[in-house]
């Protein structure tokens, strides 16, 4: 069965359209959007992104760069400070002290600037090959391929890939997908994991990828 990666896109963003409340757009779309492309926000908005629920993310992101505005503002910082702007965002210790240290990098390797090459990007401390594809896609408009546990779960179940991890997700996704698709894929995939193609309890009856779906059919066959 062939399987049209540009069909799948289409017959997503078609079904997202029909739901009784318009999903919201993933945290970094969002971020695109209202800030112009900005790197550094794209870049900690990614950061702090991690286990928590993409408004919020939002939301933190704008209260932040309220108070600093740039990479030295951050990377100078009061550690307690940063911490109590960020502590609605899970593992906001973490998270806070990665910023300074992520934006002090950036002050003394680029000039304060986000850098707009992969290998720069993963040299940054926590920046793993998600983010760094990330800031590539939502920060500098640049064809990659950012895979999220959405991503991987989706291409898994309509039998894109057969694959265990993320990383490997990525790879195979690289491979077959053309890359006039690798700038809409994710927020695509992550908006339709988010409503319909959920980790438990995935709306099957409402999705219009059952008929290639290994997921769905499988479970018929039982």
């Amino acid at each position: 069965m062939v399987k049209s990666i540009g069909t799948i896109l289409k017959k997503m963003e078609g079904k997202l359209r029909t739901l009784n409340t318009i999903p919201r757009p993933t945290a970094l779309k969002e971020l695109q959007r209202e800030e112009g492309k900005d790197p550094l926000k794209i870049l900690i908005g990614t950061i702090l992104s991690a286990r928590s629920r993409d408004e919020n993310t939002t939301k933190v992101v704008h209260q932040l760069f309220l108070r600093y505005h740039d990479a030295k503002d951050l990377a100078n910082s009061n550690i307690e400070e940063l911490k109590l702007l960020i502590h609605s965002i899970g593992f906001y210790n973490i998270k806070a002290n990665r910023i300074k240290q992520v934006c002090k990098i950036l002050l003394e390797r680029h000039g304060g600037t986000v850098p707009s090459k992969f290998e720069d990007l993963l040299e940054l401390p926590g920046v793993g090959r998600k983010t760094a594809n990330c800031v590539l896609v939502y920060a500098f408009n640049a064809p990659a391929m950012p895979v999220d546990i959405h991503v991987h779960r989706i291409s898994n179940r309509i039998g894109l890939v057969e694959t265990k991890t993320p990383e490997k997700t990525e790879e195979e996704l690289s491979k077959i997908v053309p890359k006039k698709y690798w700038l809409d894929l994710n927020n695509i995939f992550v908006m339709y994991g988010q409503n319909i193609c959920r980790p438990s309890n995935p709306k099957c009856g409402y999705c219009d990828l059952s008929n290639i779906c290994k997921y769905f059919l499988s479970k018929k066959e039982i």
